[in-house]
């Protein structure tokens, strides 16, 4: 691992030695992986982790009195305090696994919306949402009776926190949903604004930050939220794990979302009662070797330091802002780059977000382009699609250089 100790700065160019994707070309080009925002690549050091999991402790977790499955469970929830940790949870019981932050907003959604909401009260959530942390309250409205509102953007694509009152008014606001960082935009939210705001009326805050923790800081308790959902696939971890942090009392408070193996205390006839926290919300084998993968992307992440990260970052995207400006044609959007995260969306004039994609790959340049799972801000911006650059701790500004030179080139074929 090319880093052994945490930093203030980081050397993105040697970390990009701990990750073997980018040891080999793509259309006779190195790779320029500026799609971050939607997958991470993975570090040899949780690569390793997993594998070595595999080959030594392997079998399931929480089932057996045998050293093997012994030694399988105390890996399992020493992964589980390594994200305690990470997040600054008050207690390990309170770190949910689940397959992703996407299962994270269902559960909450299901588990808590189908019991706490009905006519006359309203979620709130906001135009910069992905579907995940959008379609199940929508859903859960619907079913229960409930208000789904939305609050608006401003021009810069930032939350229009003096509506607030006016968004919500005529009901009782029960559940107030954002992101913390936005995936399509690059959004910073200020969510302890938005938790406080919220505690005032007594509703609940959830915060995905699927966008956030693998960029920078993240303490649930200073956030004041009372749930937050992360993905371990978009922070240098493994894909089909991620996890739900929750507040004790809300958590126990709770119906179980999915229901089999493992998440009950006994099973009878007439009645099933349910295990204490985390596992009443655990149902069936439990992925064991993804949360060590996790496990280990967090020692990555540490070593690396966030602030590090999250500085390393900053300077990119104002370096792509700037770059990216002298493109003929480009429409930028979203907030400056200081109240913005290492995400840039835009639209060339006359080319599809795909051609240029598809022009970008022949460079050997990954970017995303479509609604990156946000149609109702696309339908806000007046598009039906973007193309997003994304950076990461392994991103080097020599990328941007070959973004921008591959828009001239998308110019000049569709021209």
């Amino acid at each position: 691992m090319a880093v052994t100790a945490k930093t203030t700065s980081l050397d993105a160019a040697e970390l990009r030695a701990d990750f073997p994707i980018f040891e080999q070309e793509f259309h006779g080009k190195p790779l320029a992986y500026l799609d971050s925002a939607v997958s991470s690549q993975k570090p040899r050091h949780v690569l390793d982790a997993m594998t070595s999991f595999y080959e030594t402790s392997y079998t399931n977790v929480h089932r057996g009195v045998y050293a093997l499955s012994e030694r399988a469970t105390e890996a399992f929830e020493e992964a589980r305090e390594k994200v305690r940790a990470f997040v600054n949870a008050p207690a390990a019981h309170e770190i949910v696994f689940v397959r992703n932050a996407t299962e994270a907003l269902n559960l909450v959604a299901y588990s808590w919306g189908l019991n706490n909401l009905g006519p006359g009260d309203v979620v709130l959530v906001t135009e910069l949402e992905h579907h995940s942390n959008f379609v199940p309250w929508q859903y859960m409205a619907n079913r229960t009776g409930a208000d789904f509102r939305m609050l608006p953007l401003d021009e810069n694509g930032e939350l229009e926190l003096g509506a607030l009152d006016e968004t919500v008014a005529g009901g009782t606001v029960k559940v107030v949903a954002t992101n913390l960082v936005s995936n399509s935009l690059g959004t910073i939210n200020p969510v302890e604004k938005l938790a406080a705001w919220a505690h005032e009326r007594d509703a609940i805050y959830v915060c995905d930050a699927a966008q956030a923790a693998p960029h920078r800081p993240l303490d649930v308790q200073a956030l004041g939220a009372d749930f937050v959902a992360v993905s371990a696939h978009k922070m240098c971890g493994p894909s089909g794990v991620g996890f739900l942090w929750g507040k004790t009392e809300l958590l126990e408070a709770m119906e179980p979302f999915l229901m089999g193996g493992h998440m009950i205390r006994k099973v009878g006839f007439e009645t099933t009662t349910w295990g204490e926290l985390p596992h009443k919300f655990e149902a069936g084998t439990a992925p064991a070797a993804e949360a060590i993968g996790l496990g280990a992307a967090i020692d990555y992440l540490n070593a690396v330091g966030l602030d590090a990260i999250a500085q390393h970052e900053h300077d990119l995207v104002a370096y792509a802002l700037e770059r990216l400006a002298d493109v003929p044609g480009i429409t930028l959007y979203g907030p400056p780059p200081e109240r913005r995260a290492g995400i840039v969306s835009f639209n060339v004039e006359g080319i599809h977000p795909h051609d240029v994609a598809q022009v970008l790959d022949w460079e050997g340049i990954a970017i995303r382009a479509g609604h990156h799972c946000c149609q109702p801000l696309m339908a806000k911006l007046g598009v039906a699609a973007t193309n997003r650059a994304s950076f990461y701790l392994y991103t080097i500004p020599e990328e941007i250089d070959r973004l921008v030179d591959g828009l001239h080139k998308a110019r000049q074929v569709f021209g």
